[in-house]
């Protein structure tokens, strides 16, 4: 083995010796935080989300999409609507779901409830559309603008999962209706638009966002009106989940001038929930998500009016708390997700390991240094032996010995290979060798 290639050897080897279990506590220490922490989100998540063609639906294929590109499927579970994801939630079915304002009350939540929010995401009006057919023959063709003039109407209010029947009734009750004066249904959005359309029903009742293609349709077909609700405010008053909006009027369609005046709702907040288990990453990446597909203008709010904690009737994850107030942390602006999430949530971790190892790194060098320079000393021992044997005989032949042993000392000591830093140690060896050589000479 050359000389240069044997002195880098010997050098590795000591400081693998050295250094070794020191580098091994370090791993052990941070695969154990990595394992308490547990950094890396899932790779798989389930969203309640609500009926097909709902806007639960829509927003919730925009959150696939969106999760998608940070490499986390989203596995989108429709459902009857509100009440059903709430149910799904508790139940530990579901990892995240949307859920209306008012369906936590209506549930009876339990004080030890293992769900937080998201944040209130966008409001969802009540949208009551009625056939103007029906308006001319039992109400002289007057707007409706009261729950008190559908008497004998018959009238959908959705499927029990859904909330809106929970909704309509206590919409009902504060009107003094009785719910046999209405011809009530239960069928789901899209049943319950054909039959609208087909004269089966005379009103149909949706809570849902703008975005929904049901409401879409509804507000640009000739023959259906959407109820004005004059005691809008009266409403919000009675009811803390429900909030006052106004549909601008051409907000629909501005060429077409619809609707043709400004029209009055009342809206409950959807919120999205998710279990307190839920992995912290995902929360933060729904939270991000919110962010992009809910900020923008809409017909109800102005840009950036949401997400927001304002109407929220559950805790708020501090995941999303904390992205509300400072925005995307800063590691995630410039690196991606994953090893921005992995650093994010172990430099903690990694302060305490360093604290720990720092006082222990200090002991390495010196123990590294005894290690290359015992090489060297223990012959120090052989060598003191042998001029002490030499002070204690006189005989002639005995001498010859004794030189003959610093001679083997010598070839041992050629023999040694330490690195370049440590070779004064070496030269000084040998030449203490030659020193007691000469000792023995000179008597």
């Amino acid at each position: 083995m050359p000389q240069k290639l044997r002195h880098a050897f010997i050098s590795s080897r000591e400081l693998l010796i050295a250094f070794g279990p020191f580098v091994l506590l370090g791993v052990l220490l941070l695969g154990l935080a990595y394992w308490a922490l547990d950094p890396t989100p899932p790779k798989f998540v389930t969203l309640a989300t609500g009926p097909a063609q709902s806007a639960y639906d829509a927003f919730g294929k925009r959150y696939a999409a969106e999760l998608q590109a940070k490499g986390v499927h989203v596995r989108q579970l429709q459902t009857e609507g509100s009440s059903a994801n709430l149910a799904l939630l508790r139940a530990g079915k579901v990892d995240f779901g949307f859920v209306q304002g008012g369906s936590n009350n209506a549930d009876a939540a339990p004080q030890n409830d293992n769900l937080n929010t998201l944040g209130s995401l966008f409001l969802e009006p009540v949208w009551l559309f009625y056939s103007e057919k029906t308006a001319k023959l039992r109400n002289a063709g007057k707007p409706i603008t009261a729950l008190t003039q559908l008497t004998q109407w018959r009238l959908n209010v959705g499927t029990p999962g859904s909330g809106v029947p929970e909704l309509m009734n206590k919409l009902l009750q504060s009107n003094r209706i009785e719910p046999r004066a209405l011809i009530l249904s239960t069928l789901d959005e899209v049943p319950a638009t054909q039959a609208l359309l087909e004269g089966d029903v005379d009103a149909i009742v949706f809570a849902s966002a703008p975005e929904s293609l049901l409401v879409q349709m509804l507000l640009q077909t000739p023959g259906f009106k959407l109820m004005h609700v004059a005691q809008n405010e009266a409403y919000s008053r009675r009811f803390a989940f429900l909030s006052p909006v106004e549909l601008p009027r051409g907000v629909v369609d501005l060429a077409a001038d619809n609707p043709p005046q400004d029209v009055r709702l009342v809206a409950p907040t959807t919120s999205l929930l998710a279990r307190n288990d839920t992995h912290p990453a995902l929360v933060q990446l729904f939270a991000q998500a919110s962010q992009n597909i809910h900020g923008g203008a809409g017909w109800f709010n102005k840009a950036r009016d949401f997400p927001n904690a304002k109407h929220d009737e559950l805790p708020i994850a501090k995941e999303a708390e904390r992205l509300m107030k400072n925005g995307a942390p800063f590691l995630q602006r410039y690196l991606p997700f994953g090893l921005a999430n992995l650093v994010d949530r172990m430099w903690v971790a990694l302060g305490i390991i360093v604290a720990v190892l720092l006082p222990l790194s200090r002991v390495l060098p010196p123990l590294y240094a005894f290690r290359i320079r015992s090489r060297v000393f223990r012959w120090y021992a052989q060598l003191r032996d042998v001029e002490l044997a030499f002070e204690a005989q006189t005989v002639g032949a005995d001498q010859r010995e004794l030189l003959d042993e610093l001679d083997r000392l010598e070839k041992l000591a050629g023999k040694i290979s330490v690195p370049l830093s440590y070779a004064d140690e070496l030269y000084a060896l040998r030449n203490n060798i030659h020193l007691v050589r000469k000792k023995f000479l000179r008597t």
